[in-house]
Order: structure tokens, then sequence, then C-alpha cells
């Protein structure tokens, strides 16, 4: 058996001709369309930087339409309402 293995392993032939156990790949389906700027967006944090003016982390926020990217200096312990506050007063 370990013989067969490694001729098979070896043989290009086999190599090309050997059965897929994946199940083929299915039709591409196409992105939405976007249309309204801001309307979806992409936001994460930065974080372990070097503290600079008390701040050690960066908010990244991103149109998808547009690809238009705000970065906020901020601190890597904001809660919840200090990045409502962040977004409402920056972006």
């Amino acid at each position: 058996m370990k013989d067969v293995g490694k001729y098979v392993e070896g043989c290009d032939i086999c190599q090309r001709m050997k059965n897929r156990t994946e199940i083929p790949a299915r039709k591409l389906k196409l992105s939405e369309v976007l249309e309204k700027l801001w309307t979806y967006l992409m936001v994460d944090f930065i974080t372990k930087l070097p503290v600079v003016a008390g701040k050690d982390a960066i908010l990244v926020v991103c149109n998808r339409l547009s690809k238009m990217m705000y970065f906020v200096a901020t601190t890597e312990g904001t809660s919840v309402e200090g990045l409502a506050r962040l977004f409402r007063d920056n972006v």
C-alpha cells in the first residue's frame, strides 16, 4: 500500500486525473451596489501603540462607498459611551 501511495503521489498524470472530494464552486454572486454615502461603514481600532499626548489607540472609520476614512486618536480603555461620543464629534 505504501509503494502504491508513493507512486500515485509522484505520478503527474495521476495527480491531474485524481477525483476531487471538494464540492465544485458555485457561480459568483455580484456584490450589492452601494448608493448612499455614509450608509455602510467599517469601524476598527488600532491598539497597543506608544502613548502620545495620553492617547494609545486609533479609531478608524471608513465609508465603504467612497473609501473615505477618518482616524481619531483615543485610548485603549474607551467605553461604549466614549466611542459614541468620538463618532458623533469627529465623523
